[in-house]
């Protein structure tokens, strides 16, 4: 239908979706209903691997465990808003009678972005648009190998955001403080995981968006290199966009389950139904050394040279390092390669997800469809005209005396072909930059560790001022290199407060806008994490090396506390 009106045709999509989902909540057999009992309990407090075992060994039954964490599913809903499709009954309950109980994955729930197709169920992408039930299923899971998809979760519209809202599902909200974003665009993952509402999940990630949301949430997360994971039954709101290739990726409320998930699912051989996956097997050899290995080389990046870190995340950061440092592993602060460093990288970055002008993600909105309010300052400067693009330019650069911001600006803005192959392969020098600088003698480090995200979770709409703040995150997408997240603490009003007399004038945009919602005071309790990053293609040693260092923390008392399950 055309404009304007498709605005009704949006509305109906939006109301019919939402009474959906209530409907499908409301008429769930009442044992999704009732509160947690001791045999919940039993069940929430093992592992997945535990889990498997015991449907292995027909001492627990699959319908039981679906039941405990469908039940805690809709709790978080209740709290937080961050289920889409519901598809436990009809759906989930159904496919337990064909799911094989001797599968890696036996009757374990696997909750997914909404993004991922599930056969008999609709794929929305937040917007009305997309909304088509898929009738053949070609779901990234394989009920073969025994897990079952329970829900679907919330994302932003157009993905290009560390919150989760849009019209058609409406707002996601932290579990440890609801006034704060869960993150995004994986942030009803993050939501349903942190409060204890699913095992294992999936998302995608093309600039942060499975490491922001742990970050934010308190969960863990891995972002694999591109051809590790399978990306056969995805929807995206820039389909061709391959300056900075999405990949999806697993999320765990623990470390535990997230290495069994990915060591799982990768001896699943998904190189066998999905075109884009390396045939590359799970390298048990790869993980054991580095578990063993007695003495780890860890390269510190402490910041991306555009917003320092937060004193939280600062905190977080140094009480990392000191806890391997305790344990008598070596601490090496690094300098990333002059030639390509992370502040060139998110000007490039920037430039290759966007040469459409945003185009692409604009093209399937309707009529009255609001945007993410950051993915909105993005599709308005990027529909300016030359002309007053480079005037702004000029007093951002000659008035202001923000050269950085400037160059940023006078970047964002659609490219021809010609000129995308010019990024193209700006990009892959860049690459190879890294790759010389990492097999140079001055860098000899097993993995390099830094913040996830320059502050903790943003308040809800922050990422209108915070958009361009990714570039902790976004680095290693352009890299294509393996990052794992962990929590290690949560804000503190006093340890993570800012200096006294700290004014944000004097900084660049990016990190002025990063800074206009830092208030240690606000986001007491809220979880800040640490990143860990391997080379390319590296998964195996980034996990291993993230059971080091949680293993660290611990020995230093410095265990991170999960979210309470209600």
């Amino acid at each position: 239908m055309i404009a304007p009106f498709d605005y009704f045709e949006h509305r109906r999509a939006c109301k019919q979706k939402q009474i959906e989902r209530s409907d499908r909540i409301a008429k769930l057999p009442s044992e999704y209903h009732t509160p947690v009992s001791s045999q919940d309990r039993h069940i929430l407090d093992k592992s997945v691997e535990q889990l498997v075992q015991d449907v292995h060994n027909q001492t627990i039954k699959p319908i039981d465990i679906l039941r405990s964490y469908g039940k805690l599913a809709i709790k978080a809903h209740a709290k937080t808003n961050c289920l889409t499709e519901v598809m436990i009954n009809p759906g989930a309950e159904k496919w337990l009678e064909h799911v094989n109980l001797k599968g890696p994955l036996a009757g374990i729930p696997v909750s997914l972005k909404d993004s991922i197709t599930v056969g008999g169920f609709d794929v929305s992408d937040a917007q009305g648009c997309w909304f088509a039930n898929i009738t053949v299923s070609r779901s990234l899971l394989n009920l073969s190998k025994g897990a079952i998809p329970y829900v679907k979760t919330n994302l932003p519209i157009s993905l290009l955001s560390f919150e989760s809202t849009n019209a058609l599902w409406g707002r996601t909200t932290n579990p440890h403080n609801a006034s704060y974003s869960p993150g995004g665009s994986t942030g009803g993952e993050s939501a349903l995981l942190a409060f204890g509402g699913g095992l294992i999940g999936i998302g995608s990630d093309v600039a942060g968006s499975v490491r922001v949301p742990a970050h934010f949430s308190g969960i863990y997360s891995l972002r694999c290199s591109t051809g590790r994971w399978p990306k056969m039954g995805m929807n995206t709101s820039m389909p061709g966009q391959e300056g900075v290739a999405s990949v999806f990726s697993p999320m765990a409320r623990t470390l535990p389950d997230l290495l069994y998930f990915t060591r799982s699912f990768i001896r699943m051989k998904p190189w066998e139904y999905d075109h884009s996956v390396h045939p590359i097997a799970w390298r048990s050899d790869v993980y054991e050394r580095k578990k063993d290995q007695k003495t780890l080389r860890i390269g510190v990046m402490e910041s991306d040279g555009v917003v320092p870190p937060s004193p939280a995340c600062a905190r977080a950061l140094r009480t990392t390092t000191s806890s391997l440092s305790s344990a008598g592993h070596t601490i090496i602060p690094l300098t990333p390669p002059s030639l390509a460093t992370p502040a060139n990288a998110l000007v490039l970055a920037s430039s290759l997800l966007n040469t459409d002008g945003c185009r692409t993600f604009l093209s399937f909105f309707r009529t009255g469809e609001w945007n993410d309010p950051g993915a909105a300052q993005l599709a308005f400067y990027a529909s300016l005209p030359r002309p007053i693009k480079y005037l702004h330019y000029l007093w951002v650069k000659y008035v202001r005396r923000d050269a950085y911001w400037a160059e940023l600006l006078k970047e964002f803005r659609e490219r021809s072909a010609y000129e995308q192959w010019k990024l193209v392969s700006r990009r892959e020098a860049f690459r190879a930059e890294w790759f010389e600088w990492w097999n140079g003698e001055d860098v000899d480090v097993d993995v390099i560790l830094c913040p996830p995200n320059a502050t903790p979770a943003v308040p809800h709409g922050g990422m209108k001022d915070a958009v361009s703040s990714c570039g902790y995150t976004f680095l290693w997408n352009l890299l294509d290199y393996t990052a794992g997240v962990l929590p290690v603490t949560h804000v503190d009003a006093k340890l993570d407060a800012l200096p006294e007399g700290f004014s944000a004038r004097g900084m660049n945009g990016v990190a002025r806008g990063a800074y206009k919602h830092y208030d240690a005071v606000s986001m007491q309790g809220l979880p800040v994490g640490v990143q860990v990053v391997g080379r390319r293609l590296e998964e195996e040693k980034v996990l291993a090396v993230m059971e080091r260092v949680v293993g660290c923390l611990e020995e230093s008392g410095e265990k991170y506390s999960l979210l309470k399950i209600e």
